[in-house]
């Protein structure tokens, strides 16, 4: 396997980044299925079938979120990351650390919790995934863009294309 170049990620990195947040993108923005089936249960309705495969759907890309996350975060380990930017301020690049760390956490914490609250029925569960966490999860990745854009522009150095040309 291609290891990071001081200036990029590997290939793997890079197509399993941008893989996890289309399929987190998705779950984000398309979580229907899954608030009508929660609805009905929480009225005591039975869900169609077809609800039921739509809710299914959310969860099913919730695990691969949780699969493919785990083997970035191996690739991780095994590969290592580009060295910071030296353009970035101290206090930006201990904020890029805990803003990176909690949306590790939250890409594993979300699929846990929805998996927790949709097959275990743990009611706390569901509601910390749909209520808290995706508000957490939402703040990250407005941040992680945010700090992207930052380095693009402002301090004009080459952190986005790291993880988009390598």
């Amino acid at each position: 396997m291609q290891k990071p170049s001081a200036k990029g990620y590997s290939l793997s990195q890079r197509l399993l980044h941008w893989t996890v947040a289309l399929l987190i993108f998705y779950n984000l923005l398309f979580p229907d299925g899954m608030n009508i089936w929660h609805r009905l249960m929480r009225r005591g309705e039975m869900p169609t079938p077809e609800q039921i495969a739509s809710a299914n759907i959310h969860a099913y890309v919730g695990i691969g979120i949780l699969l493919l996350a785990a083997v970035r975060l191996g690739l991780r380990f095994v590969n290592g990351v580009p060295a910071e930017a030296a353009e970035e301020p101290a206090i930006f690049r201990l904020a890029a650390k805990l803003a990176h760390a909690g949306l590790y956490i939250l890409i594993f914490a979300m699929p846990l919790t929805g998996i927790a609250g949709y097959y275990f029925g743990v009611n706390p569960a569901g509601s910390l995934h749909a209520d808290i966490l995706k508000i957490i999860l939402w703040a990250l990745i407005a941040a992680h863009v945010a700090g992207a854009l930052a380095h693009q522009f402002y301090w004009k150095s080459n952190v986005l294309r790291r993880m988009t040309l390598g």
